[in-house]
């Protein structure tokens, strides 16, 4: 299994093929990505599931997760992908995060309303990031986030019953969403999780277990990923060396930080300046 780097040539944040290859091994990458199904006969793994949608689906596959291209018949697909910052740096809907990853398909047949909405969207997408209008980046993001909000509503929806139950109830929502809050205000500070999880009003052992539950990642891991979002914004000053911007980012190390860059971006930051300096 390889990590894939997604490169945003185009518009920051958002790329779209409009035809994949035929077949792709299993692989991962930071992005999201939303693929609209054009012919039959495509087959993806996504975990352990094998999805064969048909054409006029809709595929969702999240950040981070593992999966497969089996089959793409030619011009069989057309899809976009977006940074997971989009995502995780709204509080909203990174505490939906672990409802939302469980959704893969949009039937055209069984959901026909939703999966015109979203279409209609990626589409959008598609016209700005071909035609480069002014303001296309922020223009294809608004879609973006309309497509997220329509599926994070439809996925609510539908597991209501499960969101209302003991185990994720609407306290346990409010927690998640004030720590999450809490973290992106305040991630260029030394934040712990004790010291987050007194905020909130919980014990630092039950704010752990909860924030795993919810976000799937632990606190550490996101809040790393918070820093390292915020250095890439930082490395576009070349006026600032690498390790002010580490230390501004609010890493108290460059071990740890020359470490977390990588294992999110695949490459040191100096590499990661340098391609956006090329692609510039």
């Amino acid at each position: 299994m390889d990590k894939e780097i997604i490169k945003y040539t185009e518009v920051n944040g958002i790329t779209v093929f409009e035809d994949p290859s035929s077949s792709f091994p299993s692989h991962w990458h930071n992005a999201a990505e939303f693929m609209i199904i054009l012919e039959d006969g495509c087959s993806f793994r996504i975990g352990d599931t094998v999805y064969s949608p048909e054409a006029g689906d809709i595929v969702l596959i999240w950040p981070r997760e593992l999966h497969e291209i089996l089959n793409i018949p030619d011009r069989g697909s057309m899809f976009i992908q977006f940074t997971s910052a989009l995502i995780e740096s709204n509080s909203d809907l990174a505490s939906a995060s672990r409802f939302l990853s469980r959704y893969h398909l949009i039937s055209c047949r069984e959901e026909p309303e939703l999966n015109s909405k979203i279409k209609e969207h990626i589409l959008s997408i598609k016209e700005l990031y071909n035609n480069k209008w002014h303001f296309s980046e922020t223009k294809c993001k608004l879609h973006v986030y309309n497509t997220l909000l329509l599926i994070g509503e439809h996925v609510m929806e539908e597991h209501r019953e499960l969101i209302g139950s003991e185990r994720f109830s609407d306290k346990s929502w409010d927690y998640i969403r004030a720590a999450c809050n809490y973290i992106n205000e305040h991630s260029t500070e030394d934040i712990s999780q004790a010291q987050v999880a007194g905020t909130v009003g919980l014990s630092s052992y039950y704010f752990s277990k909860l924030f795993n539950e919810y976000m799937g990642v632990s606190f550490p891991e996101y809040l790393s990923g918070i820093r390292v979002r915020n250095v890439i914004n930082l490395l576009l000053n070349e006026k600032l060396s690498i390790t002010e911007c580490a230390f501004m980012a609010g890493f108290q190390s460059t071990t740890r930080f020359n470490k977390a860059f990588r294992e999110i971006t695949g490459s040191t930051p100096r590499e990661y300046r340098n391609l956006h300096a090329i692609n510039v």
